[in-house]
């Protein structure tokens, strides 16, 4: 008997806020809209509020698998989902992000704060040390990730980092890009 294969899994790091750009909602909401059409399961950090709210909804609603983690202390602040195929409460912000990166196949950040700067840094920093080669998408809706590469960039120009290290990000303009560069990696 052949075990049937999971579906390849996209982790989401994102804003629990909307930000001021409608545009940032719609793009989460056509990412998870086009994570579902693909056949693959969502892996986010569980909130029902923001970004992350969007993106689970619309994955949801096109009938993904969603993967939710939520750490103890953010459950009532970001209002854990718990309507998910799969739900995780973790006692750490770290164990969050270790249980979201070991359960996904590619990594795509949309706009948010802090906590995806943190996320992004992270899975960067381990895929420049080679403990994975898991693809990194920013997705760059109306340039909001701009910075962020500048930045990249200016780490590069001035010599704390290969120039390699920007190889290893992908920046997507929109949802449909996004999905087209998962699509291709995974062909």
């Amino acid at each position: 008997m052949t075990a049937t294969p999971l579906p390849r899994s996209v982790c989401v790091y994102c804003g629990s806020r909307m930000g001021t750009d409608p545009a940032y909602r719609e793009a989460a909401h056509a990412a998870g809209r086009l994570i579902a059409q693909n056949g693959w399961r969502l892996v986010y950090g569980a909130g029902d509020v923001g970004l992350m709210g969007e993106v689970a909804r619309a994955a949801q609603a096109g009938g993904a698998e969603v993967f939710g983690v939520i750490p103890v202390h953010l459950f009532d602040r970001e209002v854990g989902k718990q309507d998910l195929t799969s739900f995780v409460i973790t006692e750490t912000m770290h164990e969050r992000k270790k249980v979201m990166y070991m359960n996904s196949d590619a990594i795509v950040v949309l706009p948010g704060g802090a906590g995806s700067l943190d996320e992004f840094f992270e899975v960067l920093t381990w895929r420049q040390l080679g403990l994975h080669d898991k693809p990194i998408v920013l997705l760059n809706t109306n340039g909001y990730w701009d910075p962020l590469l500048a930045l990249n960039a200016h780490v590069v120009d001035h010599g704390f980092a290969d120039a390699s290290m920007l190889d290893f990000i992908t920046p997507c303009a929109t949802p449909e890009e996004m999905a087209t560069t998962l699509q291709q990696r995974w062909a």
